[in-house]
Order: C-alpha cells, then structure tokens, then sequence
C-alpha cells in the first residue's frame, strides 16, 4: 500500500482593499503599513478620508481596517 502524503492546507488571501464606511464606494481604501516607523495608515481614494495607527510586525491591512471600522463606531456611539 502507497501511503498519502499531507498536503499543506492553502491559506486564504485576506483582502487589501476595503469599502470605505463614509463615501460607501467599494475597493476605494488601501493601507499602507511601514514598520520602520511602526505606523499604518488607511486612505479612501474617492473621499480622502484618512485613519493612522500603530503597527507591529503582525500587522496585517484587515486589522488596521478593522481598528478604523471599530474608530468610527466609537466616535458615532459617544
């Protein structure tokens, strides 16, 4: 009997590009990471609305994204 190799499971892209939450056009917002400074910043192309934050070696765009989705929903509730 032939044994089967374990293929490595593919893991799935995460997207780059965003709906932007003020303009609501689709793939408009791209990040941009730079570890050197530690920082990441998000920028809606249509609207220019802009959100920075601090970035780590794990940082990935849907986490920045995510963090300026979480920004918004704060400053809306207050």
């Amino acid at each position: 009997m032939s044994k089967l190799l374990a293929q490595p499971k593919k893991q799935p892209k995460l997207d780059t590009t965003f709906p932007c939450p003020f303009c609501n056009h689709r793939d408009s917002v791209d990040c941009f990471i730079d570890l050197e400074h530690n920082c990441a910043r998000v920028v809606c192309f249509v609207c220019q609305e802009n959100f920075s934050t601090k970035a780590h070696p794990l940082t990935e765009p849907v986490d920045v994204y995510a963090e300026w989705i979480d920004a918004c929903v704060a400053v809306n509730t207050q």
